[in-house]
């Protein structure tokens, strides 16, 4: 057997809520750099390192043994001290973190030698107070002032930034667990430590959190204890509430699995209307926040997991729906957000995310996601209650997602702080020409008329619900011209294939890119020429082995090292496995599954990162990391439960008490059994395996009369029909 290389970043991350922390694998803050702990997007330390009389520890071994706590061992360099030289590997070091609102650190000693030691141990922090924006960016600037102030009777230190009405402060409270008291001087903790041979040194530092008025405490407890804290009893309730797996093929269960514990950890606790809900956060370091696009698509992926992140989402988002035009944020009546944040630079308004509009695609997947959300839950008060956003949403399509009232979505900033591209492909080199060049706007891409033409189709089942028959009628009318529209404009005649967007002048982009796989998922193709995007999709140069590549490795704009001219994104894979399915592509959508799961059985944990390398696998290869690739990220993470629809064929439509699938599993998953799988108020447990060619199941636990076979190119069709399309 072949060896498998292990790839991710070299670094220990934890987290919980809006407190997240990352190191070097010892477990040390190295500056300069973009490690730290970061608090609602401010760096609250820039800066954490240990010594031994001057001299630096050695890593043996570190890393996070779960989402929130992290064990580092590390021994002693030779070091001089008052008694004579202490040899290397004399003492043994143990740091264990936990974080539950602020962070609870130990450190632990041993004089593992045959003599006494004594030495000074030193913990130096230091804490610039950055905004997590100039972090990333590598641009730093300092507008306000850092105080420290040292209490030797409380043993407590207190750093303090102040910017005018801007204000975070961290409290290190040192010395608990042990009768050595700390000093501070040279900005470093100092305790002197004696220990005879074979004895141990423990103590213990909490990090407490101020935000302004709100004061966040540190756990009390020791890491040791971090698995029994009460937020590490509410992940695993989760876990064991949300739907499970088992199958004979390790690999995909791994990953599955960690998608689970990736998505606990990333549970983002957020005010609802009149409680606390839970929504994902986009990912870590950098996205630990609410998003409009992010947050919607990973509870897309996660509905058949846990609905209720869709649930929440759909209320939060509702309540930060856009009432007026301002330019600056690229706000207009009906949009639903981008981003949020909390740092400095949103506080005074130095960056637009406050929050920030500059999305054209958030406003269609709302409509998207409130119709797949009732389909799973049939909650027909939660349609009720978002309604006046569904009404909202559905007035900004038509006035300002489609610019210049030709039937397309277009978008184009207006803010001197905008995106230049506000599709899921942000950057600003991600629209190009065949040539290179970069696309002038209004840009029209191919996805977002997909995702309104789905989106005019479930809200017209919606209104059917509420037995408002002229509206529903309408948007399909609507959706019926926009389905012709695009089938004429984006198709080009003399290459065969669909345009990656009309440009500001609705000249045809004819760059192959991976967008056109995302409106397979939406239903814009027509079935005749399906085919032919999922073959173009499947050559050589868009699918790398381990994904489909977010650009044409024949372009000349290719890298497969950057963030979307050529990297394989998970999250776009799952979209586009689940569209091939839906025009009945069984086989390349299991192949895409595939080579997903496979990817990630080389990172870490088998945890998805939120992009990689987008490389020709061949047979000694291995998925490289991208470098800054948020880990773990939502959509990502969410990844193989969307895969799993795709080749079990999963349609959820509670209103009606039915669960319809469509199995077909390939040769290399024979077999998947799930449990508590919901429907509405109901859980089942079904057991899916191969029968030679063909995939059997049986309802193991549920209704049994309510969990039928469908072919999900019929049930994809179903509204398409309703256009007269299909």
């Amino acid at each position: 057997m072949a060896f498998k290389v292990q790839v991710g970043p070299a670094q220990i991350a934890i987290h919980q809520g809006q407190t997240v922390l990352v190191t070097a694998p010892d477990g040390q803050v190295n500056s300069p750099g973009n490690h730290g702990m970061y608090f609602r997007d401010t760096r609250v330390i820039s800066a954490w390192a240990i010594y031994t009389n001057g001299e630096p520890w050695d890593l043996l071994n570190g890393g996070a043994v779960s989402s929130h706590a992290a064990h580092i061992v590390l021994t002693n360099q030779a070091f001089m001290s008052e008694d004579g030289p202490i040899p290397a590997r004399t003492l043994g070091l143990k740091i264990g973190r936990h974080v539950e609102g602020g962070m609870h650190e130990d450190i632990d000693i041993t004089n593992n030698g045959l003599k006494p030691v004594r030495f000074n141990l030193e913990i130096a922090i230091r804490s610039d107070f950055a905004d997590i924006f100039e972090v990333k960016g590598d641009e730093i600037v300092r507008r306000g002032h850092i105080t420290t102030s040292w209490t030797p009777k409380r043993q407590l230190l207190r750093i303090a930034y102040r910017n005018k009405d801007f204000c975070r402060e961290l409290i290190v409270r040192a010395g608990k667990g042990n009768n050595t008291p700390a000093t501070n001087a040279n900005g470093r903790l100092s305790f002197d430590i004696a220990l005879t041979a074979g004895e141990s040194w423990h103590s213990c530092l909490s990090y407490e959190l101020i935000d302004g008025e709100s004061h966040i405490r540190a756990p009390g407890s020791c890491a040791d204890a971090s698995e029994t804290t009460s937020h590490a009893k509410k992940v695993s309730d989760w876990q064991r509430a949300v739907l499970k797996i088992t199958t004979s093929n390790e690999e995909f269960y791994r990953c599955y699995n960690q998608g689970v514990i990736d998505m606990a950890a990333l549970r983002l606790p957020l005010k609802g209307t009149d409680r606390m809900v839970f929504v994902p956060a986009a990912g870590l370091p950098w996205f630990v926040a609410l998003f409009g696009r992010d947050t919607l698509i990973g509870s897309l992926q996660t509905l058949i997991v846990y609905p209720e992140f869709a649930t929440g989402a759909l209320e939060v988002l509702g309540q930060y729906q856009a009432t007026e035009r301002d330019d600056y944020r690229d706000a207009e009546p009906g949009k639903i957000l981008h981003e949020l944040r909390y740092g400095e630079l949103a506080h005074f308004k130095l960056i637009p995310h406050t929050p920030y509009y500059g999305t054209a695609d958030a406003t269609p997947l709302y409509l998207v996601a409130l119709h797949a959300t009732w389909r799973a839950t049939g909650n027909r008060a939660l349609i009720e209650r978002q309604l006046p956003n569904v009404e909202a949403c559905l007035s900004w399509i038509d006035k300002y997602g489609d610019r210049d009232g030709d039937g397309f979505q277009e978008y184009q900033t207006r803010s001197k702080a905008g995106y230049e591209n506000m599709g899921w492909k942000d950057s600003g080199d991600a629209v190009m020409y065949p040539d290179g060049t970069l696309v002038a706007g209004p840009k029209a891409l191919c996805e977002l008329q997909g995702y309104v033409y789905d989106a005019w189709l479930r809200t017209a089942e919606i209104y059917d619900e509420l037995g408002n028959k002229r509206r529903a009628n309408a948007l399909r009318k609507k959706a019926a011209d926009l389905y012709e529209k695009f089938n004429d404009a984006f198709w080009d005649e003399s290459a065969g294939f669909y345009a990656y967007a009309l440009d500001g002048g609705k000249k045809k982009v004819m760059t192959v890119a991976s967008n056109i796989g995302q409106c397979l998922w939406s239903g814009i193709i027509p079935p005749e020429r399906a085919e032919i995007v999922v073959r173009r999709l499947m050559r050589k140069d868009m699918w790398s082995g381990w994904g489909i590549r977010t650009l044409s490795a024949d372009h000349i704009s290719f890298n497969p090292y950057d963030y979307q001219t050529g990297a394989v994104w998970p999250h776009d894979n799952s979209l586009i496995a689940l569209g091939m399915r839906r025009y009945g592509f069984a086989a390349e959508a299991a192949m895409v599954a595939r080579d997903i799961s496979g990817a990630a059985s080389h990172f870490l944990l088998n945890r998805l990162p939120e992009l990689y390398a987008g490389l020709q696998r061949d047979g000694t290869s291995f998925p490289v990391q991208y470098l800054g690739a948020n880990v773990p990220q939502a959509w990502a993470a969410g990844a193989p439960f969307m895969l799993l629809q795709a080749m079990l064929g999963l349609q959820q439509d509670a209103p009606r008490g039915k669960l319809y699938v469509d199995p077909a599993l390939p040769d290399w998953l024979p077999d998947v059994t799930l449990k508590d799988l919901r429907l509405g108020r109901s859980r089942f447990d079904i057991r899916f395996w191969r029968d030679g060619k063909e995939t059997a199941f049986e309802v193991l636990k549920g209704k049994r009369s309510a969990v039928e076979r469908m072919s999900i190119e019929v049930w994809g069709s179903i509204m398409g029909e309703r256009c007269g399309q299909a």
